[in-house]
């Protein structure tokens, strides 16, 4: 597998949680393809200092989801199927749909790509996040302009 994978045992995320999203981070990013061979479960499970367990429900959980196969005594892989990265062309017609963003949003946001890549976060997840932070901050807004000055 030529995609890094990492472990932080002192995050709130539990370990087979951040190597899910990781894998399938890789997968939707391209850097992943399908029939790309994953580590066996006890490589991997040594390389990140887990437990075999962790790296197994992880690996499960993938498949369950479509992401990777599973085969006895053939290992771990990317499915045939698995989420592909979205073209050039429609990057390209999503970012001049946004020209109208200011600089600092624009740079945010590719900043905020270039981190989720970077640690492993599935598109959904990212989006979510940044989903959750527009309510908040819409929430704390309403609730300034709501107070009596």
């Amino acid at each position: 597998m030529s995609a890094a994978l990492h472990v932080d045992l002192r995050s709130a995320v539990p370990p087979y949680e951040q190597i899910r999203a990781q894998v399938a981070g890789h997968v939707a990013a391209g850097a992943l393809s399908p029939g790309d061979r994953l580590p066996t479960v006890r490589d991997l499970a040594a390389d990140l200092g887990v437990a075999p367990g962790t790296v197994q429900r992880a690996y499960r959980e993938l498949e369950a989801t479509g992401v990777v196969i599973s085969r006895r005594r053939h290992g771990t892989s990317v499915a045939p199927g698995a989420p592909r990265p979205a073209s050039a062309a429609d990057g390209a017609r999503r970012t001049e749909d946004a020209a109208d963003a200011p600089d600092d949003v624009r740079s945010a946001a590719h900043s905020l790509a270039r981190a989720a890549l970077a640690a492993g976060l599935a598109d959904g997840d990212v989006l979510d996040l940044v989903r959750g932070t527009l309510a908040a901050a819409r929430d704390r807004s309403r609730a300034r302009s709501l107070s009596p000055g």
